[in-house]
């Protein structure tokens, strides 16, 4: 029977991403997202959590991660989770959960604070439409006495 390890996560990142690169130089990018549920109890009070995932990005999409998002920035994640355990010096097992991403989605229109105070891109200049010849209508334009001049339209 298949089985399905898929998360989806909507949230901001609590901190900076960390870029790493293994022995073998690949690349890996650590960052947490904090996620937020609200509710209300039995007595109707609002209540809010937070959540907090550690999420690894490996390859080209933490070289991406690594570059574009920042601390507090609104994120789509998608990937998988993964549970991986490890002994210390001490002979201490430590196990961690953590989200390793597959897919990522920047949600806000932030940028790098040096970007926010440049001048806004100028608007695109349309482009000219290619015209035939023959879909001009010249009216009552003289060929024999045209000049190649734009009339004075002032008279």
């Amino acid at each position: 029977m298949k089985s399905i390890n898929k998360i989806t996560l909507l949230g901001n990142t609590t901190n900076d991403p960390e870029l790493k690169y293994t022995s073998t130089g690949t690349a890996v990018c650590n960052f947490s997202i904090a996620t937020n549920r609200q509710w209300k109890n039995s007595a109707g009070e609002q209540q809010d959590e937070a959540t907090f995932h550690r999420v690894v990005a490996w390859a080209k999409l933490a070289e991406i991660i690594s570059q574009y998002v920042k601390k507090g920035r609104r994120i789509y994640i998608e990937g998988r989770i993964s549970n991986r355990s490890w002994e210390d010096q001490q002979g201490v097992k430590h196990y961690m959960t953590e989200v390793v991403a597959d897919d990522m989605i920047l949600l806000d229109n932030r940028r790098d604070d040096s970007i926010q105070d440049a001048p806004p891109e100028p608007e695109p200049v349309p482009q000219e439409e290619d015209v035939n010849i023959d879909d001009i209508d010249l009216g009552d334009l003289d060929l024999d006495t045209f000049d190649g001049k734009a009339p004075d339209l002032d008279d």
